[in-house]
């Protein structure tokens, strides 16, 4: 009996030791002095907001998830027999904060990243390792994002969401501002398909607002002020401010966003959608073929007033332009070229596919 537990033990003992190295030789690259800023910037992106180097380094930050994930098991199944596995008094302490350091690694990079969201599923069973083998002083305060996103905390509690954030986080100002541009920049890529010229708009927002920050030329607290403002429109594409009362759906805003500010086709295109369409018409190409005929046929309803109106075969285009005299923002969602009208007619589909009450 005493020879197979000691067997138990070396084993666990050298798979606890191999996932430690793993981990290890993944953050080595992280440059010095691994400070959570420096680890940020090694699996999240050198450069905020920087969505391309986000999805380059996806894979990087997996395998810390996954390696950290391993390690925080192999050293929970040894937790309370590590001094008879063979550790000394100091590594076993030696061992807890290399744990607790990749915990948090981890917790600030899923955070910083956004994968928190699509990971959440996942984290309870870590989060419960973490408080029964590790320590509960951050825990508390990062379950809270198991429910409610950054996103939602920074609309519901503007610069103040920032307490909510982990002490490695939140005591750097840049590493507060760089979690939370690379956040606003995940909510934009994520839901440019429903409104992209919206969108469009607040990625241009949001890389001007990086550059202010990155010179030095907006002040810290006016920085987080005008971030949340940010994130707040990026929430809710067009708020409901400045359009007409007929817009009053979101489908119909981004339908009028993405066609020049032309209301009238704006909902005529909204009423022929919602006449043609079947259920799960997005399945079939059929029924997605129906849609596409009436949004077309919207298009080119005469009493609207678009000029020309002949299809590509008679070549001539459709013109999508700003409203009469449009200027800021009405001038912003010209598409600024003319189009055929099947390519508007298919350009919308894609966008009505994407809305929700559809």
């Amino acid at each position: 009996m005493a020879g197979l537990l000691k067997d138990r033990l070396t084993g666990a003992r050298e798979h606890l030791e191999e996932t430690r190295e793993a981990v290890k030789a993944l953050c080595e690259p992280v440059e010095a002095p691994r400070d959570t800023a420096a680890y940020l910037r090694y699996f999240c992106a050198a450069e905020s907001g920087d969505a391309a180097r986000l999805k380059a380094n996806e894979p990087r930050r997996l395998a810390l998830y996954r390696l950290t994930a391993a390690l925080l098991r192999a050293y929970a199944g040894l937790a309370t027999e590590l001094a008879e596995a063979g550790y000394s008094a100091a590594e076993i302490e030696t061992l807890k904060a290399e744990v607790e350091h990749y915990s948090k690694v981890r917790d600030e990079v899923k955070l910083s990243s956004g994968d928190y969201i699509d990971l959440k599923m996942y984290e309870p069973a870590m989060r419960h390792l973490i408080d029964t083998y590790i320590r509960s002083d951050e825990s508390a305060k990062l379950s809270a994002f198991d429910d409610v996103s950054l996103i939602r905390l920074i609309v519901e509690r503007g610069p103040a969401a920032v307490d909510s954030l982990p002490a490695g986080i939140r005591g750097s100002k840049d590493a507060v501002a760089e979690t939370i541009e690379n956040n606003v920049r995940r909510l934009i890529v994520n839901e440019s398909p429903i409104n992209p010229l919206y969108y469009d708009k607040m990625s241009e927002l949001l890389d001007a607002l990086i550059e202010q920050r990155r010179k030095g030329a907006v002040e810290y607290e006016q920085y987080l002020s005008k971030i949340a403002d940010l994130t707040k429109r990026a929430t809710t594409p067009g708020g409901g401010s400045g359009y007409s009362a007929a817009l009053d759906t979101p489908a119909k805003r981004a339908l009028y966003d993405n066609l020049g500010r032309d209301e009238a086709r704006a909902v005529a295109v909204d009423r022929a959608v919602r006449a043609s369409r079947q259920d799960d018409w997005r399945g079939n190409p059929l029924k997605v073929r129906k849609v596409r005929i009436a949004i077309k046929a919207a298009l080119d309803m005469p009493q609207l007033g678009a000029t020309p109106r002949q299809t590509k075969e008679s070549g001539a285009t459709y013109s999508v332009h700003p409203a009469e005299g449009g200027t800021g923002a009405a001038a912003f969602y010209s598409t600024g070229a003319e189009e055929d009208i099947d390519a508007v007619a298919e350009r919308m589909l894609d966008l009505v596919k994407n809305q929700h009450e559809y």
